[in-house]
């Protein structure tokens, strides 16, 4: 009995310790959007824009928020050379399952959204013309 007790605190610290929440990744789709997502972070597909998104990382009540950017897009070929502006966005959102509410906030007080999505879904997206 005495060989164990001085390994008593260490089993119980790793008791205690908890993993931390990983990223959520795969791919979401739904009416207007698209999301890719990897550990890293993920990109974004609109009817007429694109954008990224850090990793996000779910919290309790299926709560996240991650930042990124957003770019619209426009109807037409893009044309040679051109540098469409990208804004900071905010996205926050709720996941249940494997469905998901998204929203996105622009720096210039655009809310996009909410969205809904499920995991594995296609997008079902309408070009800009």
């Amino acid at each position: 009995m005495r060989s164990v007790l001085p390994l008593l605190p260490l089993l119980a610290a790793c008791a205690t310790v908890s993993a931390a929440p990983l990223p959520l990744t795969g791919e979401w789709g739904g009416t207007h959007i698209g999301l890719q997502l990897t550990p890293s972070g993920g990109t974004l597909d609109y009817d007429c824009a694109h954008g990224t998104i850090g990793p996000v990382i779910v919290g309790p009540g299926g709560r996240f928020s991650a930042e990124g950017t957003h770019t619209a897009e426009h109807g037409g070929p893009d044309r040679q050379g051109e540098v469409l502006p990208s804004l900071h966005a905010s996205y926050d959102g709720i996941v249940n399952g494997s469905r998901m509410t998204l929203t996105a906030h622009l720096d210039n007080g655009v809310q996009l959204g909410p969205f809904s999505l499920s995991k594995g879904a296609q997008p079902t997206l309408f070009r800009c013309l």
